[in-house]
């Protein structure tokens, strides 16, 4: 039994608190699905812990950051039939919570099962999160929590004004740093012989360059 759970199933109130999460259970599902029938294609939005967070537009290092890491990755993918690559708007819908991460990849295995209009995701095989002020807290917190307890092999945390990658792998359902740096290349864990410059997320004409050798 877990630990954390072992002072509740013994105390003499555990049916008490058994009906109390149940009732919160249902009001947090309740709520989940008055955010699935709200959510529009033209606002970014997650679910986390019961609560519906919209956020703000970006900086403008922020969406040159995701878009050369996502052109670069989906022209790689798409070239070699490895999956699917998704930016922005990708709903993930985990056990609790929902998550739109900045770009997320699909094994082929995956990928080949999603229908035309699908909207709700499962949990990717690689994510990558650009920073930002309001954003940080999650990227590293519960966000970084649940996507390794949802067994996503690797996570890359972008922050753009540092123009620094962090690479994490999934050692026994926790995240373990494999690689941070600014300048030099990064190989990914998932995705078979993908490999690029950091810079090449960063500085146009690094970017361009590995665009023609991909």
């Amino acid at each position: 039994m877990n630990a954390k759970l072992t002072p509740i199933v013994k105390s003499l109130h555990f049916y008490k608190y058994v009906n109390r999460l149940k009732r919160i259970a249902n009001e947090e599902m309740k709520l989940r699905e008055l955010f699935y029938d709200t959510i529009t294609e033209q606002q970014k939005a997650e679910f986390i812990n019961g609560q519906t967070i919209m956020h703000s537009p970006v900086k403008y290092m922020h969406n040159i950051a995701g878009g050369y890491l996502y052109k670069l990755l989906s022209f790689y993918v798409d070239s070699n039939d490895l999956g699917f690559v998704g930016y922005e708007k990708i709903l993930i819908s985990l056990t609790r919570n929902d998550f739109e991460p900045d770009i997320c990849y699909f094994i082929k295995e995956k990928s080949d099962k999603f229908t035309l209009n699908q909207m709700k995701f499962p949990a990717p095989d690689f994510i990558a999160e650009i920073l930002s002020e309001s954003t940080e807290k999650i990227d590293r917190g519960i966000k970084m929590l649940d996507y390794a307890l949802h067994q996503v092999q690797e996570y890359w945390i972008i922050d753009p004004e540092n123009q620094t990658i962090e690479q994490y792998k999934l050692v026994k359902k926790k995240y373990q740093l494999e690689f941070k740096a600014k300048n030099g290349n990064i190989k990914s864990i998932t995705i078979p012989n993908f490999e690029i410059p950091v810079q090449a997320v960063f500085d146009k004409q690094e970017f361009l360059n590995t665009m023609a050798k991909l």
